[in-house]
């Protein structure tokens, strides 16, 4: 006889991922699909377009920055997928402008559904990344949920068998 396995009871937990191109971000994004299937709880993905350097011409920053948040919502659409897929729950989107540490701090601030921050460290010479930098140091203060570090080298075997 095959025991089937009841799925959890939804418990309103949030986990936050900070969508940037880094390689181990998909760590991160694992790690929360599944640990949000297995206690019931769902994703929230957070892309942060900072404010283009090239300000001479106002029309040109202005398309410069209508494309990059066109990138920006086809990225989370698309990693929306994975999401629904990994997790079994359509994730809630956000796309912020300015710098990301404080755009992340804001948005934890607003919206009183994000209980957990998914962060992976970066894996090269330079370190953690600077938002782990940040939120483990000088801002530590200001984070008011729990803080969760995936070590981006991890594999998709490992991340699964620790959720």
């Amino acid at each position: 006889m095959v025991e089937r396995r009841k799925p959890p009871a939804k418990t309103g937990r949030t986990f936050l991922i900070v969508v940037d191109d880094s390689d181990e971000m998909r760590s991160a994004l694992r790690y929360a699909c599944r640990r949000a299937r297995n206690t019931g709880g769902r994703v929230a993905l957070l892309r942060v377009l900072e404010p283009p350097e090239f300000q001479h011409f106002a029309a040109i920053g202005n398309l410069m920055q209508a494309e990059a948040r066109q990138a920006a919502e086809a990225l989370l659409q698309r990693l929306a997928e994975t999401v629904n897929e990994t997790s079994g729950e359509v994730p809630m989107l956000y796309v912020r402008e300015g710098d990301p540490r404080d755009q992340l701090l804001k948005l934890i601030d607003e919206e009183p559904s994000i209980s957990i921050l998914v962060l992976a460290a970066g894996t090269g010479p330079d370190g953690p990344g600077p938002l782990c930098q940040a939120l483990t140091g000088r801002y530590l203060d200001r984070l008011h949920i729990p803080l969760t570090i995936v070590p981006g080298s991890l594999s998709d075997d490992a991340i699964d068998a620790l959720t």
